[in-house]
């Protein structure tokens, strides 16, 4: 007992004064009451000592800590490591934020309690907290990230048995600028999409499960985006957006040499601040996420593959007097020539006829293991956990070589087409694309050679030549010297292709004498307006979107625009590439 860890003397004394209270020995009356009195007031302050003692523990124990063992399976945010753009800007970051909790068991009065929150919390589900205070539990959470005024206001009501616990809250600076490439976290600060999920897949769950992701001290994730093309790029497809009256935007910017991804945008997009407008349908990602048959864009990589077969070259010929026909079906020209072209015109008016035929020649089997190689008939994988896989033909004849040759029949992811065009350009080198910093070592090491480098030179002259003389005119930014190809896409509504309802897409690459950019800008359903003279193709709006952006962002990448730029014929006599080898 305590009282025998007391010195001699004194434990005489108490001693005494019980034998006195007990009236041992027959002490006079006054000594009796006068010892009852002074016993009295040893355990009362014995009991007050205690109560002391215990309060003085909770006070210093940290926030919750006598709760936890009633939290059961409710989970506390954790730390997340910040993102950080290639430049070292913050994408994303933890703030430390205070969430409300109860604890039934010491609650006085459950009415008085739900009122008084109540009127601090507007919006608060009444029933729902009466409902959690008036249960059996330990623990339970009652609003999650409450602000620090309302946190004031809560600690002066003064109520037993609610109490507050710091957690971690994500937030994005940037709100709405690389919402889709960020992703999201749930309440508890979990990646639920986006990057933000495979920082989690890389091992950030099973800290937050064993408990262990409670600190700041995490490695940065460094991203490939720079922040300020990011927003050149989002700010001019908002203006394209809206411009063309278009149902949707997106566009995306590569580093040619390592495959980086510089800059991702798909329009509508939403406040990553605010995750639960991610699942407006409007919001998809089109360029990893959703599937598109991408029209003339495609184009390319079927010159690609008669050019690298060896069975064509910049002189061959190509009949497109007349429609091509397959039974029923016959396959026309949007603004046709009806004349023998020859391979450079094919590209310059963007035939369909042209280009069938020379998918046709190769064959069926031929196109198929060409498009295999290039990674067009395969889901494609990026740190991006949501990607979309390709719609292929289950039952691949000519006339699907025929139409998939000028981008119809197919559906693949944007991005998939970006990567296969990036290796039109930069010497033949098909480089999984990437949302992290790499090297261009990193990037040899798993970069394949699809085309040969000729191959790669001829492809870029082409697509100079188009921006000089074909339908990417509009997409000639002035001393950047631009190369493209446009595609306009007929969509598919109720089963058949609509005449008014287009996708138009324009796929750029600068400078073209030494590429190291690429670039792919879509405009989903855009109208017709004033100054396109009724066009509403690809040539007239995703093109002159694609100029814009080059000028503002060509300086941003180091690239400053030249007085003089190179003949096109130089292309071919030149045998720089890009150094990803």
């Amino acid at each position: 007992m305590w009282f025998l860890r007391l010195p001699g003397r004194a434990l005489r004394a108490l001693i005494g004064v019980i034998r006195s209270a007990a009236r041992r020995g027959r002490p006079e009356a006054h000594a009796v009451a006068r010892a009852r009195l002074i016993l009295c007031m040893l355990v009362f302050g014995t009991v007050y000592l205690a109560i002391g003692g215990r309060l003085a523990m909770f006070a210093s124990s940290p926030e919750g800590a006598l709760s936890r063992r009633g939290m059961s399976s409710d989970a506390v945010a954790s730390a997340r490591p910040d993102i950080l753009d290639r430049n070292g800007r913050i994408l994303a970051t933890d703030v430390r934020s205070a969430s409300l909790f109860g604890e039934p068991k010491r609650l006085i009065d459950v009415d008085e309690a739900v009122e008084a929150l109540s009127a601090v919390l507007p919006g608060a589900d009444t029933d729902e907290m009466r409902l959690r205070l008036d249960s059996k539990r330990g623990f339970v959470w009652l609003k999650r990230d409450i602000s620090p005024m309302q946190q004031r206001e809560i600690y002066n009501l003064g109520l037993p048995g609610i109490g507050f616990m710091t957690e971690n809250r994500r937030i994005y600076p940037g709100g709405n600028l690389a919402s889709h490439t960020l992703g999201s976290v749930n309440i508890d600060n979990q990646g639920i999409a986006g990057l933000e999920k495979w920082i989690d897949s890389r091992g950030l769950s099973e800290l937050h499960l064993a408990g262990f992701a409670t600190d700041r001290q995490q490695e940065p994730v460094e991203l490939s985006l720079d922040l300020r093309v990011q927003h050149v790029l989002r700010d001019e497809l908002n203006a394209a957006f809206l411009k063309f009256k278009a149902k949707a935007a997106a566009g995306v910017i590569t580093d040619v040499r390592t495959g980086e991804i510089l800059a991702m945008a798909s329009l509508p997009d939403f406040d990553a601040n605010d995750p639960a407008k991610a699942l407006d349908p409007k919001a998809l990602n089109r360029l990893t996420t959703g599937v598109f048959e991408m029209g003339s864009t495609f184009k390319a990589l079927t010159f690609a593959m008669a050019l690298d077969s060896g069975r064509f070259n910049l002189n061959s010929t190509l009949d497109a007097r007349g429609a091509l026909s397959f039974g029923r079906f016959k396959i026309h020209d949007y603004h046709a020539e009806n004349r023998v072209l020859t391979l450079p015109e094919v590209f310059l008016v963007s035939s369909n006829i042209g280009t069938a035929r020379m998918a046709l020649t190769l064959g069926v089997d031929a196109h198929k293991a060409f498009l295999k190689k290039m990674g067009q008939l395969d889901r494609l994988r990026t740190e991006l956990p949501e990607s979309a896989m390709p719609l292929v033909p289950k039952r691949w004849g000519d006339l699907n070589t025929a139409t998939i040759a000028f981008g119809h029949g197919l559906a693949v992811a944007p991005i998939q087409v970006l990567m296969a065009e990036n290796a039109l350009v930069n010497g033949g080198w098909l480089i999984p694309p990437t949302f992290l910093k790499r090297t261009p070592e990193e990037a040899a090491q798993i970069g394949t050679r699809v085309i040969k480098p000729e191959t790669s030179t001829k492809m870029r002259y082409l697509m100079r030549l188009n921006a000089e003389k074909g339908s990417a005119k509009k997409a000639d930014t002035p001393g950047y010297y631009v190369g493209g190809k446009t595609g306009t896409a007929e969509k598919v509504i109720n089963g058949r292709y609509s005449k008014t309802r287009l996708l138009t897409s324009f796929i750029s690459a600068f400078p073209m004498d030494d590429p190291q950019y690429l670039m792919l800008i879509m405009l989903d359903e855009p109208q017709a307006v004033e100054g396109t003279y009724g066009y509403a193709t690809a040539g007239w709006n995703a093109a002159p979107t694609s100029a814009r952006i080059i000028q503002r962002v060509a300086p941003l990448l180091g690239l400053m625009p030249r007085k003089e730029v190179p003949p096109v014929e130089s292309i071919l006599s030149s045998n720089k590439v890009a150094q990803v080898q």
